[in-house]
């Protein structure tokens, strides 16, 4: 049984007792459940609100903190979802709207160098670098269907000629409420001007996972603090009679490992650093060989190490699909979970989390939550894939999209065809 498959198990599990301790709390009511599976029985939504939760661990659900997710799920269909490699969140997040994955649509790391359009980072805004995928906000509104993308990683920019009708700079000071407040003031447009395909981004989960790892008192409350505010979307939908007619659609780009200053890889040891340009280091480690200094990194870093294995880009292994596009560096190096690479003049002090690692690593898992029109309530995935999203969404709009690594078939159990 895979490690990824135990891991479903084990949430199933989760939400079945959570499922026995009855009907989620206030902002979600009891008779919401029932509103919703009636809802369910209906056929395509007129309209889908994509929302992600950087860093949420399908494990996080049914634990006390997600009333308002946990309705979602008993009301409309759930799966434990794998992220593509590496896994962190310019590229998933890519990866969920493209159909893509990341060797595919470009956005390769966090971190990384075009040789015609330089380093890209997180804070870039450069047309060029997202053009190698087509995102679902640019095929709706090419196909007629307005779109609004409340802070999803590309949508700030023109990609292949075409901006949402709606979009926010990115604000991280900005509350989860207010940017719910923003999603739901579009609704308030005349009828002709509402989107029909909205995004919405959470942040501060992984930010809380980060500093104070996966099951940290902080994480928790700030599991609680987001599902507090998808509750305010929900009631907001509510209240302006939108909501039976709306598809939720929950997803994550990836999960959360506890981390240690005790297990760290130092390259100290297995390298001088200086033979190295760093793209991404941590959970995940990018590098090109210094100039002049090929020879050495093929004989020191290439191969196995204690909790580490590295490769060149070409001998990546199939499964994790990277290393052919060129943005990739010229080293790729596996972490185990829960370990993190650094240099001694850098090192790790503090635990808290990471993620980049393996793919298929049950803390690596990312959720998966579809509710609402055209869906059927009850229904459990057990092997989808982030690539798997672009598809369903579009699916549901109603639009053509651009055919990627994603199968339609994947996601057809939980639909009304």
């Amino acid at each position: 049984m895979s490690r990824f498959l135990t891991a479903g198990l084990m949430i199933g599990a989760a939400l079945a007792v959570a499922s026995c301790a009855g009907a989620p709390s206030a902002p979600l009511p009891a008779t919401a459940v029932a509103q919703a599976d009636q809802a369910t029985t209906t056929g395509r939504p007129d309209r889908v609100v994509l929302i992600s939760i950087d860093g949420f661990r399908p494990d996080y659900l049914g634990q006390g903190q997600t009333p308002v997710l946990d309705g979602l799920v008993a009301g409309g269909a759930f799966g434990p979802m794998r992220p593509s490699f590496p896994s962190v969140t310019f590229p998933n997040h890519y990866t969920l709207v493209t159909g893509l994955h990341p060797d595919h649509h470009g956005v390769v790391a966090n971190r990384f160098t075009d040789a015609q359009l330089g380093v890209f980072t997180m804070s870039t805004k450069e047309t060029g670098f997202w053009d190698q995928g087509e995102p679902i906000w640019v095929s709706a509104e090419k196909a007629g269907v307005r779109t609004g993308t409340m802070f999803w990683p590309g949508s700030e920019v023109e990609i292949h000629g075409v901006r949402p009708s709606q979009w926010a700079p990115f604000n991280q000071a900005m509350a989860g409420d207010a940017r719910v407040d923003r999603v739901l003031s579009w609704l308030d447009l005349p009828e002709a001007q509402r989107p029909k395909l909205e995004t919405l981004y959470f942040d501060i989960v992984d930010t809380a996972g980060h500093r104070n790892g996966p099951d940290a008192p902080e994480t928790r409350a700030a599991v609680a603090s987001v599902d507090a505010s998808i509750g305010r979307l929900v009631e907001g939908l509510k209240a302006r009679g939108l909501y039976d007619g709306t598809m939720l659609v929950v997803v994550s780009d990836h999960g959360m490992a506890a981390t240690s200053p005790d297990r760290v890889v130092w390259l100290d040891d297995i390298i001088d650093p200086a033979a190295l340009k760093i793209g991404y280091g941590g959970a995940v480690l990018t590098a090109d060989p210094a100039p002049g200094r090929e020879a050495e990194v093929q004989q020191k870093l290439v191969g196995r190490h204690p909790h580490m294995e590295c490769w060149n880009k070409a001998d990546v292994p199939a499964r994790l699909v990277y290393g052919a596009n060129p943005r990739v560096a010229q080293i790729v190096c596996l972490v185990e979970t829960g370990w993190l690479t650094a240099t001694r003049d850098r090192p790790v002090t503090r635990s808290g989390g990471a993620h980049g690692y393996d793919n298929q690593a049950p803390e690596m898992a990312a959720v998966f939550i579809a509710h609402g029109p055209g869906v059927i309530a009850g229904r459990r995935l057990t092997d989808l894939d982030s690539v798997d999203v672009q598809p369903f969404l579009a699916r549901m709009l109603g639009i053509v999209a651009p055919a990627g690594d994603g199968r339609p078939e994947d996601t057809l159990p939980i639909t009304i065809r």
